[in-house]
């Protein structure tokens, strides 16, 4: 590809409303243009990097035996009703209407159309395994759309569903695809991880994020630097602590802290480490009819040391905590006598049900709130003082240094950005859409499930935000706009640096590398600012100075200063900087 025959559009300044790096980088080097609110045009520069994103994509879904199939982005809301997430999935799902008033929905993920196809064509165990994917248009009404392509309304991404037998046979599938993906991003050459995670709404018991480790990154990572132990926070699990509780050693006591009314500060007053202080959470779930009308609400009160943050996931999946709700005001009032701020488990106005962390269960003469504004209660301890909680469990967020769930060391906390999700899914979908297959008896069974997903164009932000420095964006090379750039100086007056440039763009065009040639005759200093910006990964200068010399001048964007080579040789130094 020459400059002049392609579209270049570099911008000084990033727009206004651009905030994290790879947002205002991508604005910047013409990657993409903003339409609306979360939604942007995929401008040439920046199809060039989605393209090669979703090749690499392709090459190792085909590998794994995956079979490509596309589905439509508008999609039967008979479907989603079947699975009951046409109601479920919340305003995140765009509805729309025909001119029959007929409901469909803009597609954010397939699973309800790939299940109708399963149990439309496939209809015997022989026909097992199988596993279908699409690269496509997704589309999630974001609240609030922010980051460019990080976390946008539209956007490309790859999903594969895979169909089995049984739980061993699905479970097998699962495997193919994370070591798929594990090659896909190997691939990339970014750094990553794959961590254990939760699975969400979406469902399932098995599942794993792939995660682009960046200093900007959105989530919490948590690994273990003396194991293969990764997590997201959601799912890393905090371990009970070792040995008996303490024994008391303090009587209990009404203390005054006047304007006290959080952890830290009542520490500070008392002079005790914040370790020492619980703090109280006040939950509420709710029974309904079937009008959906609240007919018994139950209050809970979770328990937790003052040092430490409530893991809603892990809170979630406590029995009767389903779906649980922060308490009201008035809720609260009612049952603690006393606005928050100040509450504890001791002095209750009604019965709650109370839970408490792990670490909690097994503290001694601890403070927590009086249920009286400007109070604290110490030396407070179980069975002594109050009757042991109704539940103990993991409710908390790891932080650095909690041991490892593996036993082999301590954990460590770093930021990523998710890019990939594996899930077994089970029959979750299958039986909610009656698909199934007939098996060795002739008797129907439902589908085995794992889906698994990419996102295309959130990818390429991730690498950004891994990837740049204050000149801008340095692309690994799989996925670089352009490998190679040549900038011939002067091109439009020499005729010498005119054909070695030419020869030289030939050459590498013959051994196949992605290279441009800038021929639009723009001044060293503009044209290198271009190229910096948009983070092509090689450059080679071709000047009248340096030919005379019989070199041209190459450097990477990450090299400090350029390095001469002569001209004979360039193409072989380039094509070996590549093979790095």
């Amino acid at each position: 590809m020459k400059a002049s025959q392609f579209f270049i559009s570099t911008l000084k300044e990033a727009p206004a409303d651009a905030e994290v790096v790879s947002h205002k980088l991508m604005m910047r080097a013409g990657l993409i243009k903003k339409l609306g609110a979360g939604i942007y045009n995929y401008m040439p520069m920046g199809l060039r990097v989605i393209r090669k994103v979703e090749a690499i994509v392709r090459e190792e879904m085909n590998r794994a035996g995956a079979v490509e199939c596309t589905m439509p982005v508008i999609q039967p809301a008979e479907l989603w009703q079947e699975t009951g997430r046409f109601e479920k999935m919340g305003p995140e799902l765009l509805r729309i209407s025909d001119r029959h008033g007929r409901d469909f929905v803009v597609q954010p993920t397939s699973e309800e159309v790939v299940t109708d196809i399963a149990r439309q064509e496939l209809r015997s165990y022989k026909q097992l395994p199988k596993n279908f994917y699409q690269i496509q248009t997704k589309f999630r009404d974001e609240r609030r759309p922010r980051f460019g392509l990080m976390r946008g309304r539209e956007f490309i991404m790859k999903d594969a569903y895979s169909f089995d037998r049984d739980q061993a046979a699905a479970k097998a599938s699962y495997q193919v695809m994370a070591q798929a993906y594990r090659r896909i991003f190997d691939r990339f050459g970014l750094t990553y991880r794959a961590v254990a995670a939760d699975s969400g709404a979406i469902g399932g018991d098995l599942s794993e994020e792939f995660q682009v480790i960046a200093a900007t990154g959105e989530d919490a990572i948590v690994y273990c630097p003396g194991s293969d132990y990764a997590a997201n926070m959601e799912k890393a699990e905090a371990l009970a602590p070792q040995g008996p509780r303490p024994f008391p050693s303090q009587a209990m006591a009404k203390t005054a802290t006047p304007g006290k009314s959080t952890c830290a500060d009542v520490a500070e007053l008392l002079g005790l480490p914040l370790s020492r202080t619980v703090k109280s959470l006040v939950l509420a779930t709710d029974t309904t009819n079937e009008h959906g009308e609240i007919v018994k609400t139950q209050v809970w009160l979770l328990l937790l040391r003052g040092d430490h943050d409530m893991n809603e996931i892990k809170v979630n999946k406590v029995a009767g905590l389903e779906n649980f709700r922060f308490a009201t005001v008035a809720e609260i009032e009612d049952y603690f006598g006393c606005k928050p701020g100040y509450l504890g488990p001791i002095g209750l106005q009604k019965p709650v049900k109370i839970v408490v962390d792990r670490e909690v269960a097994v503290m001694a003469d601890w403070v927590c709130g009086a249920n009286e504004a400007d109070f604290h209660i110490t030396g407070v301890n179980w069975g002594r003082d109050l009757p042991e909680p109704d539940a103990v469990a993991d409710l908390r967020n790891v932080v650095a240094g909690d041991p490892s769930p593996d036993g082999k060391g301590v954990l460590a906390i770093e930021r990523g950005i998710e890019v990939g999700h594996v899930f077994y899914l089970g029959t979750k979908y299958s039986r909610a859409m009656n698909a199934t297959f007939l098996d060795e008896n002739g008797k129907p069974q439902p589908f085995e499930m794992g889906c698994y997903g990419i996102g295309i164009t959130r990818l390429p932000a991730a690498a950004i935000e891994q990837n740049h420095d204050e000149r801008g964006i340095i692309w690994p090379d799989a996925i670089a706009p352009f490998t190679v750039v040549i900038c011939p100086i002067g091109m439009d007056r020499s005729e010498e640096v005119k054909q070695a440039a030419e020869k030289l763009y030939a050459e590498m065009l013959a051994q196949g590398v992605d290279v441009l040639l800038d021929d639009r005759g723009e001044r060293p200093g503009a044209m290198f600012a271009d190229w910096e910006l948009i983070g092509v990964p090689h450059r080679v200068t071709i000047g009248d100075k340096s030919l005379k010399e019989g070199v041209v001048e190459y450097q990477h964007r990450r090299d400090a200063a350029a390095t001469k080579v002569a001209v004979s040789d360039v193409a072989a130094h380039v094509k070996g900087r590549m093979a790095v």
